[in-house]
């Protein structure tokens, strides 16, 4: 009895709560709009939230509302996954109510609404530019938060996908075979990164890429990429710390070699053809002055 009792409770509570909730939609009442709005807020109910503070921005403006409505409303968008609208709202509340307490929290979450919006690597990457940009706000206008530690985070974290990114088109190059290109490509990279992590495989991709040039290049180009190849090797002898990279270095030093040996056999051989043409074109030369 007491179950069912309860049950009926539970009914009549929704029934009022619906009632309420349809009354407030239809009417022009600010007090109830705004007292039903927060309530459903409270009780994370965002798209009903919602549905009644996109009714209040005229009816409170000027007054002590107003922030509410906004800072509230950005964050039922936020917890809708829909960042773009909600990182809107934080930076309009922010920027409208720079003396409001929630200002610094607002300029936060705007930027940190960029960075949810940030889509995969291989993606297009024009909402990380943003979020870089925002989160690089935040620091300069809130030096001292508490927050700044974690947005240094993500700036790092976004950073990296741009980063990444980028070593990926570049080692699309070598994958089609295109090794001039791609030691372009890697080598503009470690330029416009410096303080990469991914050096040692940026290392390891232009290493292979001026062997494989080296390896299967023409005979006329064979000798000076071979040799450009064996300069790459001595370079990263040099300045790799990394032992798996100067292991496979030297793997491909030995093979190198031997790739230079066989060429300066070859051209031995053909300066020697030449020199037999040539003299052989003397002669003939000689003989038909004579006659």
């Amino acid at each position: 009895m007491k179950k069912l009792g309860y049950s009926l409770f539970l009914f009549l509570l929704w029934i009022s709560c619906a009632n309420e909730f349809s009354n407030a939609l239809k009417s022009s009442d600010k007090e109830l709009i705004l007292k039903v709005a927060n309530e459903r807020f409270a009780r994370k109910k965002w798209t009903d939230a919602l549905s009644l503070y996109e009714r209040l921005p005229d009816l409170v403006k000027g007054t002590k509302d107003a922030s509410t409505v906004v800072f509230n409303s950005a964050y039922a968008h936020y917890h809708l996954k829909e960042y773009r609208l909600a990182g809107h709202q934080f930076k309009k509340f922010s920027t409208s109510f720079p003396k409001d307490p929630r200002s610094e929290e607002a300029a936060y979450m705007s930027a940190l609404c960029y960075y949810k919006g940030s889509q995969e690597f291989n993606l297009d990457q024009t909402n990380t530019d943003l979020a870089i940009n925002e989160l690089q706000s935040f620091i300069k206008a809130y030096p001292d938060s508490d927050r700044a530690k974690n947005v240094n985070a993500l700036i790092e974290e976004l950073s990296y996908k741009l980063e990444y990114k980028e070593f990926e088109n570049a080692k699309q190059y070598f994958k089609m075979g295109y090794y001039k290109a791609a030691i372009v490509v890697f080598e503009n990279f470690l330029e416009d990164f410096p303080a990469t992590k991914l050096r040692a495989k940026v290392y390891a991709y232009i290493l292979k890429s001026r062997h494989e040039l080296a390896v299967h290049s023409v005979y006329d180009l064979k000798g000076e990429r071979i040799e450009s190849a064996l300069a790459y090797i001595s370079f990263i002898e040099k300045q790799s710390k990394d032992s798996f990279l100067v292991k496979k270095a030297l793997e491909l030093k030995k093979h190198l070699l031997q790739e230079k040996s066989k060429y300066e056999k070859q051209k031995e051989e053909v300066e020697n053809h030449k020199a037999k043409i040539q003299a052989r074109l003397e002669r003939q030369k000689l003989e038909n002055s004579k006659k």
